[in-house]
C-alpha cells in the first residue's frame, strides 16, 4: 500500500496523482468545519473565516480545546466526524474555498464528487487511530467565531505535524473506496444467498 507525506498548501500536483486506498500523512496548516459553519457562511452570507482563505485543508471536526492562563489553547479530544452529515454544502465548499483535501469519516455524496474531480480535490479518513492519538500531531494557533458559533462549531486554526495515517477514500478520478466496499459485499451477499438456496428476495425477520 503506498504511503505519502504531503505538506500544506496542497497544489493539484500533490493531490491528482492520489487514488483510494493510499495512505497519507499530513503537515502543515489546517481549519476546522462543521455543520454550523456551513450554514454560517453558504446559508446566511457570512463572509469565511480568515483561516479558511487562507488555508486549503479543511477537517470536519468540533474538536474539546480549553483555554491556558497565558491565552493559548490546548487540545484535549480530536476525532474527525462524519462527512457526509455535509454533503448539502460539500460541492460550494470544495469549490468557493479552494479547497485541495478534506479530512473526515465516511464517505461524501456524488455532487461533492463531481466538484472534487473538478477541482482536483480529495478525501481522506483515519484509519484505525484512537482521538488520544492525535493530539501530540497536533498544536491549536486560533479560534474565529468561538462566541457566536460555540467552542464545538468554532472555527479553529492548526498546525500539523505528521497527522495520520489517513486512507483516501475519495480521490480526483471519481473513485470512492466506501462505494466500491459496497460493490464487493452486495456481489459477496449474493454468492452467500445462492450458496444457501435463498432468493435474492430474502428479506430479514421484522420483530416489531
Amino acid at each position: 500500500m503506498a504511503e505519502y507525506h504531503l505538506k500544506t498548501p496542497l497544489s493539484e500536483a500533490d493531490v491528482e496523482w492520489l487514488r483510494v486506498v493510499h495512505v497519507v500523512y499530513i503537515s502543515g496548516e489546517a481549519f476546522t468545519c462543521r455543520s454550523r459553519l456551513h450554514r454560517w457562511v453558504l446559508d446566511e452570507g457570512h463572509p469565511l473565516p480568515e483561516a479558511g482563505k487562507a488555508r486549503d485543508l479543511l477537517i470536519h471536526v468540533g474538536p474539546i480545546v480549553l483555554p491556558q492562563e497565558d491565552g493559548s489553547w490546548k487540545l484535549v479530544s480530536f476525532m474527525p466526524t462524519s462527512s457526509i452529515r455535509f454533503e448539502k454544502w460539500g460541492a460550494r465548499a470544495v469549490d468557493e474555498w479552494g479547497l485541495r483535501m478534506i479530512v473526515g469519516k465516511t464517505t461524501m455524496g456524488e455532487e461533492t464528487m463531481a466538484m472534487m474531480r473538478e477541482k482536483k480535490c480529495v478525501h481522506v479518513s483515519p484509519q484505525s487511530v484512537s482521538p488520544n492519538a492525535w493530539v501530540d500531531h497536533i498544536r491549536v494557533t486560533g479560534v474565529e467565531l468561538f462566541k457566536e458559533l460555540g467552542s464545538i462549531e468554532a472555527t479553529w486554526s492548526m498546525t500539523l505535524d505528521e497527522l495520520g495515517p489517513f486512507v483516501v477514500d475519495i480521490d480526483c478520478q471519481g473513485n470512492n473506496l466506501y462505494k466500491d466496499h459496497e460493490r464487493e459485499v452486495d456481489e459477496n451477499r449474493l454468492r452467500a444467498l445462492e450458496k444457501l438456496g435463498i432468493g435474492p428476495d430474502y428479506e430479514y425477520t421484522k420483530l416489531y
